[in-house]
C-alpha cells in the first residue's frame, strides 16, 4: 500500500547535512518526495511510496544524521497523490 507522510523536524537540523542525508537515504528507500529548510530552523520534508519504506524514512528522520540533534518530529499523514518521480532538496 502507498502512502505519503508530511514532516516537521525541529532541534539542530539545519547546518548539519540533515536535507542531503535525508535525500540519500530516500532515495536508497525508494521513497519519492522533497526536504527544505524552514526560516525558523526547522526542516520540513513529504514523503510517498510504500508504507514499509515511508514509516522507515519517517523513522530515520527522528535520528538524523550524526551531528544533527532532533529535539521535535510533528508527522501529518496523508493520501498518496503519485506526483513525485524522485526525491529532490528544495530551498
Amino acid at each position: 500500500m502507498k502512502v505519503r507522510a508530511s514532516v516537521i523536524v525541529q532541534g539542530r537540523v539545519q547546518g548539519v547535512a540533515f536535507r542531503h542525508h535525508t535525500a540519500r537515504t530516500a532515495q536508497q528507500l525508494g521513497v519519492a518526495g522533497w526536504v527544505r529548510n524552514l526560516p525558523d530552523g526547522s526542516v520540513e520534508a513529504c514523503f510517498e511510496g510504500e508504507e514499509k519504506d515511508v514509516v522507515a524514512m519517517v523513522q530515520w528522520c527522528r535520528r538524523g544524521p550524526e551531528l544533527a540533534r532532533v529535539d521535535e518530529l510533528i508527522e501529518k499523514l496523508g493520501e498518496y497523490t503519485g506526483e513525485f518521480t524522485g526525491f529532490q532538496v528544495r530551498g
